[in-house]
């Protein structure tokens, strides 16, 4: 059984660079038309779990890329970037001189948005792994089926990390562009990633 990991489509705010935690932006046109390039990997095919953050750019590409349903899952919100929400590596740059977010990490924000560090996501993204192996454990054992993740850049490769068992923050390893979709799997009971980063409709 695969495990298949759907970024969103593109937002504003994705095509700026500007770090997008909690956030809650719509696609862009050219997003909604990367959600759409998704559907050939959804159509026919029949889905045990589908589990979907609770922003409203992931859940409008589940739905776009022909999800009927799906349940939403809070521990796939994006990072929270804290301070750090809604601007730029750059800009952070101006007063960070050399600063990497995967090193580094976020500075507070406001009561809403507090930040968060690399562990806690790590621990978010280990809930979602523990539902997907329970999932695959009960599954119908019929040839095809599958679990579709449908969530954000950073925590999607944070959550890919976390499948083949290395730290959160080497996430930072994989590039993960918006409106491209993965796959995760086992190989002789080892986890393995069998495609990363695939455009929609590549």
């Amino acid at each position: 059984m695969e495990l298949i990991l759907l970024r969103h489509g593109e937002t504003e705010w994705s095509r700026a660079g500007r770090h997008t935690g909690r956030t809650d932006l719509p696609l862009t046109e050219h997003g909604e038309a990367q959600a759409k390039l998704l559907a050939p990997l959804v159509e026919g095919r029949r889905f045990d779990l589908v589990l979907v953050s609770p922003a409203r750019r992931a859940r409008h590409t589940a739905e776009l890329a022909g999800f009927a349903s799906y349940e939403v899952e809070p521990d796939l919100w994006e990072w929270d970037y804290g301070g750090y929400e809604g601007i730029t590596t750059a800009e952070v740059r101006q007063s960070r001189p050399g600063w990497y977010l995967w090193r580094d990490g976020v500075v507070p924000g406001d009561e809403a948005h507090p930040g968060e560090d690399i562990e806690h996501v790590g621990l978010r993204a280990d809930r979602v792994v523990a539902r997907v192996l329970a999932a695959m454990r009960t599954g119908h054992g019929e040839p095809g089926p599958a679990i579709a993740v449908v969530a954000h850049g950073h925590l999607l490769r944070v959550l890919a990390a976390r499948w083949l068992g290395l730290p959160p923050a080497d996430g930072r390893l994989l590039r993960l562009d918006t409106g491209t979709y993965s796959t995760l799997g086992l190989e002789h009971d080892q986890h393995v990633i069998l495609r990363w980063n695939a455009p929609a409709g590549g």
